[in-house]
């Protein structure tokens, strides 16, 4: 049997300052390949170039990534602000739709970071423009200095819902995290569990109630050494086996793109 094809939503960029380009980190090709056991494909998330109808006939599932652009505030209904930060709108018209496509005709999604916050916006859900300035909060940004390895270091504790999705998945109860992220969620979307929880409350780990698929989606960064850690390889194996049932059903089913 071939390997599964898992899209990975990319954000807009700009190389050397001035070449525009299409980016996500090796880090999601890696974990994609080597650990969910798939062929990653990398998509330019632009309705200039892609259309969700294509993107779901053509991959077995989807990881949505993190990136430093922000869902524009205007698709929660809020106004925009400059604690929201940089935007990709070409990818929020093309992720958005394709994240409820995929949960009503059950076609595996992994959401990751801005991918989580995604998720909730997707389905009627809304955001914290900065989660460190809420009272009772800790800053979850990256930090401003250090090497690669301690900006992706683990930082706080995720506890999970006893029985849960993810304390079934994990294992256990309790795991430690990465935490790269500025944004977070304020009021869950239809159908959005919250499954997990930081120190301070925040939520980090999220599903969609009553999906008929593979819909998990986490506010820190598994894909970081994805094949060597505890946390994050249950999460990608499992979003793979996800995918290679999706490729081996055939089950590609019309469904209404809102």
């Amino acid at each position: 049997m071939r390997r599964p094809v898992v899209g990975i939503i990319c954000n807009q960029n700009v190389l050397e300052g001035q070449y525009p380009v299409y980016t996500a980190g090796q880090m999601n090709t890696d974990a994609v390949s080597e650990v969910a056991g798939c062929v990653p494909l990398l998509i330019p998330a632009d309705p200039r170039h892609v259309s969700v109808p294509e993107l779901l006939e053509t991959c077995d599932g989807f990881v949505f990534t993190g990136g430093r652009p922000n869902v524009h505030p205007e698709e929660y209904g809020e106004p925009e602000t400059e604690a929201h930060g940089a935007f990709d709108r070409a990818r929020d018209a093309i992720a958005l739709g394709l994240i409820r496509a995929c949960v009503a005709r059950g076609q595996p999604i992994l959401g990751i970071c801005r991918g989580f916050q995604e998720v909730n916006v997707a389905m009627g859900g809304s955001l914290y423009p900065e989660i460190r300035d809420l009272p009772g909060r800790m800053n979850h940004r990256m930090p401003p200095e250090g090497t690669l390895e301690e900006k992706f270091s683990n930082r706080h504790a995720v506890t999970f819902s006893e029985n849960g999705v993810y304390h079934r998945l994990m294992g256990a109860r309790e795991v430690m995290t990465n935490t790269l992220h500025g944004q977070g969620i304020k009021a869950c979307g239809q159908r959005v569990v919250v499954d997990g929880v930081a120190p301070d409350g925040t939520p980090e780990a999220i599903y969609i109630d009553s999906a008929p698929g593979f819909t998990l989606a986490v506010q820190w960064h598994p894909e970081y050494r994805a094949a060597a850690d505890p946390v994050s390889r249950p999460l990608f194996s499992a979003f793979g086996d996800a995918a290679r049932d999706w490729a081996r059903s055939g089950a590609a089913r019309p469904v209404q793109v809102a």
